[in-house]
Order: structure tokens, then C-alpha cells, then sequence
């Protein structure tokens, strides 16, 4: 049974009263041992603190900012932050997990105001820190996302009047690459402007926050329709809204796109927020919403063009998400690649075409289309897991150059300039 304190904070009737500073063993709240079994439950913080405490067979229950944990001792044991236990120089584990009795059990356990103290069998003392815990207890982190962002259609981005970043400033200045990263990390699309247009003036504008990931494409490519490869990409084609490299088992992260010249006609960018279409869908189907986040799918792509020879097979479902949030991180969704739908029963094929059916339609609400003119020194970087990008058809000469980011590099450039990511 929770203290007296706990369960006035949880509007229970308290059936035992206690002495303040004294715990159910009349042993003074610092230096609490812990009683068998049969006793077990009546231990207790102080009722000067607004945190209160249980210890359970396997796992001590603690509630501290309005929030309710669960930890295993195994855990409390694993993750200790004691010199001999972490090299806080290199913020490395040194303890070998597999050392510890997976039947471990604490001998005592401590509040004061900040922080847990547990000392195990071999007197061992483990200090916890009550905000850490509740920062990474599961509890805590299902209450969190861990990328904040903003969801949007055509009229919600343009209201937002997000600013293209000057190259200069992008290239030469932590104020400007900061801007731009907040951009991209909030909206999954971010601009920058008046940078010479030529292939290598982008790549050093690309490496400016991430190492380019080398793929079949090559590093830095340039992009015309003269099918020099064996994707409709490469023709003057409409381009529907999709994700790249859906193929690969981890698609590209970040794509880079600069138009350096186009003599003619047409030839728009279209860019859809897939996480905004998939909110929809969520609100609407939820059962839809999972079982795209549950379906495996094969994407392929198969190339037998002048001197390229692949293929390429990555499988994913189309919706991705964090398990213990149900936080939407990934979207895999290209219908030119999608490859044969094998991977599933008959009985939920259809229940799978249906799901993706409504997510199509969300993805082609001409309300959820944004579309821009690439121009000659204004260059695009689009968060290739979250948003679909098309083009429109277009007549004469149009040339693009580009590449892919790694996506690990870019949130690490993000980080390290204080941006949650």
C-alpha cells in the first residue's frame, strides 16, 4: 500500500497512519533497509517530498512530477551512473551487463529530495538523479517525441512564411546553418538561396552539414531526361508523389535537389507533408494507420541500362513508427517500386489495399500539394522519410544536380548546434 502521502495525491483513502520522518519499521527514512516480503509494501518516502515509493517483487514502483514509473532492477542495477560503472569521459557503459544476477534485488532504498539512492547485495550504491528517471523512464518517454515537428498542407506553409537561408550565411555563419536546420527539422523541407549554380558550388553547400552517401547513383549526380539510367526520373515525365530509394534497407535520409538550368516549359516540384497525410489517416481509420505501420512490403528496382547493372530490394511497411510512442518516423511509399505483394496472407492483401487506398487519397488532396519552381541557385533539401516529392511534365532542356545525405550526420549537425533531433 502507498504511503499516506501518495494517496492524497491520488485521492485514495488512507488507511494507515504514520509518524512523520519514520518509516512502517519505525527506522529513520535515511537509512531504510528493506523488510521482507510481507512488509515490503508499506515502504515510503518522506512526506516532505513530493515523490513516493513501493518495491515490488521484481521492479520498485516510483511516482515523482505527476508521473508514475515502473522500474526492473536489472535496469536500476544496468544503467547505474557510478564511476565504476560509466566512463563519464566517453559517456560509455564499463559495467558488463551480463555480469549482473538477473534476480538481483536492492538490500536498500533512499529519497531525498532530488535523488534515489539503492544499495544492492554487495553493498554497492546506485544514485539516480528523480529528473534523469523520469526523463528516461518508459513511462517518461511515452509522454515525449522524440523529433518535434510541424505538420502542414499548402496553406499551412505558406502562412508560416518559412525564410530561405542566404548561402553565405548557410556556409559561413553557426546562426544561418541553425536557421536552416530548424527549418528542415520542423517542416522536413528547407531552402537556400543565391548559391552559384554549378555542381561543385552545391556539393560544398551539401557537405556543409553532412557526409554525401554514396549510392548506386553516384555521389553528386547530374539529372536530365535523357533516360542515361533506367528510371522514369530520368524522361520528361510526370512524376507522381513518392519517396526515394524505398529499395534500399535503409532508404536515403536527405535529398538534395538544384536546379542549374531549364529552357523551356513546366517541370514544377511537387512536395507533400506524408506525415500530415498520415496524421489524417490516423485520426480517421486508426486501425488503417496500423495496419500500414504492420504490413511488410518489398520495394525492387532492377536496372539493365548502358554500363548499370542492380538490383536493388529493400523491405519496410509504409508507415514506420517508434513502438513505445507510436511516433510516425518513416514513410516508405513509392508505387513505381513497389514490388509483388507476397509477404502477407490473402485476408489482409485486401484489408491492405483499403488502408492504402485512404492514404493515397489523403496524399492527393489538392489542398495537400505545395508547389514550387527550382530555379538557378535555389537549392531544395527534402527529409526523404517524411516528405513525397513529384514533378510536373516539362519541355525543353532541364538539367538538375543533386545527392543524398546521410541522415545519422545531418541530426548530428543539428545536435551539436543545441537542436532537439
Amino acid at each position: 500500500m502507498w504511503c499516506r502521502r501518495l494517496a492524497c495525491l491520488l485521492g485514495l483513502p488512507c488507511w494507515q497512519t504514520r509518524r512523520a520522518g519514520h518509516s512502517s519499521l519505525g527506522l529513520p527514512h535515511s537509512t531504510r533497509t528493506v523488510p521482507t516480503a510481507a512488509a515490503r509494501c508499506h515502504h515510503t518516502a518522506p512526506e516532505s517530498l513530493s515523490c513516493a515509493w513501493q518495491l515490488h517483487g521484481d521492479h520498485l514502483e516510483l511516482r515523482y512530477a505527476n508521473t508514475l514509473m515502473r522500474f526492473d532492477f536489472v535496469w536500476l542495477r544496468d544503467h547505474c551512473r557510478s564511476a565504476s560503472c560509466y566512463n563519464a569521459k566517453t559517456n560509455q557503459r564499463s559495467l558488463d551487463t551480463a555480469s549482473v544476477d538477473l534476480g538481483i534485488k536492492p538490500k536498500a532504498v533512499r529519497v531525498d529530495e532530488t535523488t534515489l539512492f539503492l544499495t544492492w547485495p554487495d553493498g554497492h550504491v546506485t544514485r539516480y538523479g528523480l529528473e534523469w528517471l523520469v526523463k528516461n523512464s518508459y513511462e517518461g518517454q511515452k509522454q515525449r517525441v522524440m523529433h518535434p515537428r510541424i505538420l502542414w498542407n499548402a496553406e499551412i506553409y505558406r502562412q508560416a512564411q518559412v525564410p530561405s537561408v542566404d548561402c553565405r550565411s548557410f556556409l559561413e555563419t553557426d546562426e544561418g546553418l541553425k536557421e536552416f536546420l530548424q527549418n528542415f527539422l520542423l517542416y522536413g523541407i528547407a531552402f537556400v538561396e543565391n548559391v552559384t549554380p554549378t555542381k561543385e558550388d552545391t556539393q560544398i553547400l551539401a557537405e556543409r552539414i553532412s557526409l554525401i552517401r554514396e549510392t548506386i547513383y553516384g555521389r553528386m549526380w547530374y539529372f536530365t531526361s535523357d533516360f542515361s539510367r533506367g528510371d522514369t526520373a530520368y524522361t520528361k515525365l510526370a512524376l507522381d508523389r513518392h519517396t526515394d530509394t524505398t529499395y534500399f534497407q535503409e532508404p536515403c535520409g536527405i535529398q538534395v535537389f538544384h536546379c542549374l538550368k531549364h529552357e523551356g516549359t513546366g517541370g514544377r516540384t511537387l512536395l507533400v507533408d506524408g506525415f500530415y497525410a498520415a496524421e489524417q489517416v490516423l485520426r480517421q481509420a486508426p486501425d488503417q494507420f496500423e495496419l500500414l505501420s504492420k504490413v511488410p512490403l518489398k520495394h525492387e528496382y532492377v536496372e539493365n541500362v548502358g554500363d548499370c547493372h542492380n538490383h536493388m530490394i529493400g523491405v519496410g511497411p509504409v508507415l514506420n513508427v517508434y513502438p513505445w510512442n507510436n511516433e510516425l518516423y518513416l514513410i516508405r511509399y513509392n508505387n513505381y517500386d513497389r514490388a509483388v505483394i507476397n509477404t502477407v496472407p490473402y485476408d489482409v492483401v485486401h484489408r491492405w489495399y483499403t488502408a492504402h487506398r485512404t492514404l493515397t487519397a489523403e496524399l492527393r488532396r489538392p489542398e495537400n500539394e505545395l508547389w514550387v519552381k527550382l530555379k538557378p541557385g535555389k537549392a531544395l533539401f527534402i527529409d526523404n522519410w517524411r516528405v513525397l516529392h513529384g514533378r510536373e511534365a516539362f519541355t525543353g532542356y532541364r538539367q538538375l544536380c543533386g545527392c543524398y545525405l546521410t541522415r545519422d550526420d545531418v541530426l548530428n549537425t543539428a545536435r551539436l548546434l543545441g537542436l532537439q533531433a
